[in-house]
């Protein structure tokens, strides 16, 4: 699929881009604009004779292109933009303030079971960055490579391919059409070797809400490989304010790649049942504590939630609270030998220092996993097609099979769409070019903190569980490693986008699981647009801080107004809490 512009792509955009007006001359950057309420005519028109008509969309057509959630959230979205380059932005921004009309950035639009493309409040521009797509290798030695908003997972993956580097793609199960810097923005994860992916962001250039542009101090000093190169520049540490937050609109980002490896070799192993659960958890913590970078992040995914990503749904089987019967998911996990809990992980490194920690792999597993495999991708691929060629592709065996190899590819950081199915799974339309927004598929994720302690991870899933089967949602849990000091769980809320009553239950069930996560110390990490008021709290200090902060920066509330900061102005948000 080509580098994303949404999937609303049916609408007439054949309008020419020529622009026979001259431009107006905007205000100085820094001024206030006028008083008086949002002016959303004027600023079009002021848009379109910058950026062409083609590239701004009036509400209606906006409201198509863009108000389509997996959350099922909606919300009025007065116009969208997309910007060509990053010079673009800084006048679309102060026309913005000139019009006090506040602006949403998005970089691809896909950030499903967050709000996709939806403003957290009512009545703002989508700023589409999507068409920046520029990759620029800073220096290929250290491997350092600066991205604009618009690159997408894919889009690297090929540029590494072409120009034949040997680096590995931050991979997410979002897919290759999702961006790379949004997800380092939203402080997202993997499992290729560098799993926190903010940590691999050396350097942040963003737009600020007066027209300036932001970027740290050793540039400016003529020290600029070292700016790429050095995480923390000097003085204050500014850059990580630009993430999870609505300060500026960034247009850059250097990510530093992991280098692809002598060997990747993935281990995949089955925990019995669930009172050999927290001996996993220590046996996972201890392999983090040994092996360090050697290995990967390490999954930790129940029943559920493989075979959601393996087996077919089948709604013949279901109990009298609409779930799956305990003794469909036990034959499915037989046909597909997936046992209560699964493993997995991998080891990246020389061929000498893999074959050392696959010792260690087996000695901290010994005892406690029923079933444990190594595998690299030559032999998952030879496997598979023995498997189909002796059982056919649809046995289970072969099924799970290609969702090794599947998961090998993220694993060596090469994107792919398997993680899709897990959306589409009590669907029976799924399309070949997934769109789970357009599609009508209801997705929440619940992303809560979990220290790396074994009876709490115990305590957390048997109340999860509790709470998704209350609710009427079958209990897909994983637990991910992102040290050997905190677990992130990643739940998956499904149900049916295009039903008014499965959208008032999902976001019911994701705010008992926030009650009830809290009662155990356990809380999200990250959040959709509609929960966002929830958190942000009024007279707590932090808050204060954030609020002082956005004030200073964006007195006007003109980038993303309500995005992890108290709103400044009295905004609406509409749809189910």
């Amino acid at each position: 699929m080509p580098i994303e512009r949404y999937a609303g792509d049916t609408i007439n955009t054949t309008v020419s881009d020529a622009n026979p007006h001259p431009q107006p001359a905007e205000p100085e950057f820094g001024e206030s604009p006028r008083a008086g309420a949002p002016r959303i005519d004027e600023a079009i028109r002021r848009w379109r004779e910058r950026l062409g008509l083609a590239q701004v969309d009036e509400g209606y057509a906006a409201q198509a292109r863009y108000g389509a959630c997996t959350t099922g959230l909606t919300r009025r979205i007065a116009a969208a933009l997309r910007p060509a380059s990053r010079q673009d932005v800084a006048p679309i921004i102060a026309i913005a303030r000139d019009c006090a009309v506040p602006v949403y950035p998005i970089s691809t639009g896909r950030n499903w079971g967050y709000g996709t493309a939806l403003p957290v409040v009512d009545d703002c521009a989508i700023l589409d960055l999507s068409c920046l797509t520029a990759i620029r290798a800073i220096d290929t030695d250290l491997g350092l490579f600066e991205l604009e908003p618009g690159v997408t997972q894919g889009a690297l993956a090929d540029y590494l391919r072409t120009h034949n580097l040997p680096f590995m793609v931050p991979t997410t199960g979002a897919g290759p059409d999702a961006s790379l810097l949004g997800n380092a923005l939203e402080r997202g994860y993997g499992i290729t070797p560098i799993a926190d992916h903010f940590a691999a962001v050396t350097r942040i250039e963003a737009v600020l809400a007066d027209g300036r542009v932001y970027a740290p101090a050793l540039s400016a000093l003529g020290a600029e490989l070292a700016d790429h190169a050095f995480k923390w520049s000097v003085g204050p540490y500014l850059d990580g304010l630009f993430t999870q937050s609505n300060f500026g609109v960034v247009t850059a980002i250097t990510l530093a790649l992991a280098r692809r490896p002598e060997r990747v070799e993935a281990f995949y192993f089955s925990v019995a049942d669930s009172v050999a659960f927290e001996a996993a958890v220590v046996a996972v913590r201890a392999i983090l504590q040994e092996l360090g970078a050697v290995a990967g992040s390490i999954n930790l995914m129940n029943r559920h939630r493989v075979l959601a990503m393996t087996a077919p749904y089948d709604p013949t089987r279901l109990d009298s609270g609409g779930l799956l019967t305990d003794t469909a998911i036990a034959e499915l996990g037989r046909r597909y030998r997936v046992e209560p809990w699964m493993g997995m992980g991998a080891l990246y490194g020389p061929r000498q220092v893999v074959a050392a920690a696959r010792r260690i792999v087996r000695r901290r597993l010994s005892g406690v996993a029923s079933r444990l495999v190594f595998m690299t991708i030559p032999r998952a691929r030879l496997l598979q097609r023995l498997s189909n060629r002796v059982l056919g592709a649809a046995h289970g065996t072969s099924a799970l099979l290609a969702g090794v190899v599947a998961s090998l590819d993220i694993l060596e950081g090469r994107p792919n769409s398997v993680a899709h199915k897990l959306v589409y799974w009590r669907r029976a339309d799924a399309p070949a070019a997934p769109d789970p927004a357009r599609d009508g598929c209801g997705l929440i994720w619940y992303a809560p903190l979990v220290p790396f302690k074994p009876e709490l991870a115990a305590a957390y899933v048997e109340c999860c569980t509790a709470v998704l089967r209350d609710h009427g949602m079958e209990p897909l849990i994983t637990l991910s490693t992102l040290s050997d000091r905190c677990l992130d769980s990643s739940v998956p809320i499904l149900f049916d986008a295009r039903k008014a009553d499965e959208v008032e239950r999902a976001h019911r069930c994701y705010g008992a699981l926030v009650t009830a996560g809290l009662t155990l110390g356990i809380a999200p990490y990250r959040l959709h647009v509609g929960a966002m008021d929830r958190f942000v709290g009024a007279g707590e200090t932090y808050w204060d801080v954030v609020g002082q902060l956005k004030r200073a920066i964006d007195p006007d509330d003109i980038l993303s107004p309500g995005r992890y900061a108290p709103p400044l102005r009295n905004r609406s948000a509409t749809g189910p809490k």
